[in-house]
């Protein structure tokens, strides 16, 4: 009996140990996403989301190709005008088990002069080395008002 006890002992820890790792990782990405909407309106939009991409991003631009890589995501902002009225909440993260790779998804708001914007957006995650979290994808959509806005 004690033959099968032990490693049924050290599978349901394995288990535990794993279930932990991707919560943490799941608050983890929740807080990097914040962290990083904070500081798009310190700094603006662009510049934090340089500061938070992984140096292999990809992301996607409306009827473009999307741009791959952080240079290339430097170069296509470096004529932008910054913005610092764009936030956003995400709502969800979910991790793999390795906690290692993760999404979150949420909502923005654009306010500018004369209207309000809102929409959707989804970001995939990736742990670094140094355990700070960068993301590689990112992406969203726009929606007719808050109201729109699912959850």
């Amino acid at each position: 009996m004690k033959y099968v006890f032990l490693p049924a002992l050290i599978l349901c820890s394995c288990i535990q140990q794993q279930a932990d790792m991707r919560e943490k990782s799941k608050q983890e990405i929740m807080d990097a996403d914040r962290a990083m909407s904070v500081l798009a309106a310190k700094e603006g939009f662009h510049q934090a989301l340089l500061t938070y991409a992984d140096d292999s991003v990809i992301k996607p631009k409306e009827g473009e190709f999307p741009v791959i890589g952080k240079s290339a995501l430097e170069t296509s902002w470096a004529k932008a005008t910054e913005t610092k009225n764009i936030t956003w909440e995400p709502f969800r993260a979910e991790a793999a088990r390795s906690g290692d790779l993760g999404y979150s998804i949420g909502n923005w708001k654009f306010v500018m002069k004369d209207t309000t914007l809102f929409g959707n957006y989804y970001t995939i995650w990736k742990k670094q080395s140094d355990g700070k979290w960068k993301f590689v994808f990112d992406g969203g959509n726009g929606t007719p008002s808050q109201d729109a806005v699912s959850k």
